[in-house]
């Protein structure tokens, strides 16, 4: 192991070796699906250099360790049924993970259309129980405004909410 260490924000850090970054770098994206950026910011954490870095990204993707619709799949689908995030919000997050529009759109095909709808529902009756509001547009309004935060389609949201009797 290096002794080397550096100066990062303040902290410091060792340096480590890029084979022990490697064999470390396995078992992170071994455990769930990584973005890119999510690795790279990992080696980098490591004190790695660029080239480095680079080198041990290009043979995670080569040995498949690594795989960005792979990734998109895992996070939309996950978010979806975990989380009950729609479409909205789990594009930005994968905005946000630096993948291209095309991996997104994989990831969003991951969600099924009439899980979609039954779940915007489901999220409509469980929300609509925990509120008190006598006025029906009042508490439809607090409704849509949970659900549109949850990354719902706004138009979407009001077309359901207002076949909606409860």
């Amino acid at each position: 192991m290096s002794t080397e260490t550096f100066d990062d924000n303040e902290k410091v850090k060792k340096r480590i070796s890029a084979s022990e970054a490697l064999s470390k770098i396995y078992r992170y994206c071994a455990y769930q699906e990584r973005s890119h950026r999510e690795v790279k910011n990992k080696l980098f954490s490591y004190g790695l250099y660029s080239n480095d870095v680079e080198e041990i990204v290009s043979r995670l993707i080569n040995e498949r360790f690594l795989n960005e619709e792979r990734f998109a799949k895992a996070f939309a689908g996950g978010k979806f049924r975990m989380q009950k995030w729609g479409r909205i919000k789990i594009k930005r997050e994968l905005q946000q993970a630096g993948l291209t529009p095309k991996c997104i759109a994989i990831g969003l095909a991951e969600i099924d259309k009439s899980d979609y709808s039954k779940t915007l529902l489901l999220l409509i009756k469980k929300k609509s129980a925990q509120l008190s509001d006598s006025d029906s547009f009042k508490k439809k309004n607090k409704i849509a405004q949970f659900i549109i935060g949850k990354g719902y389609e706004p138009e979407l949201v009001w077309e359901v909410l207002s076949d909606f009797k409860g």
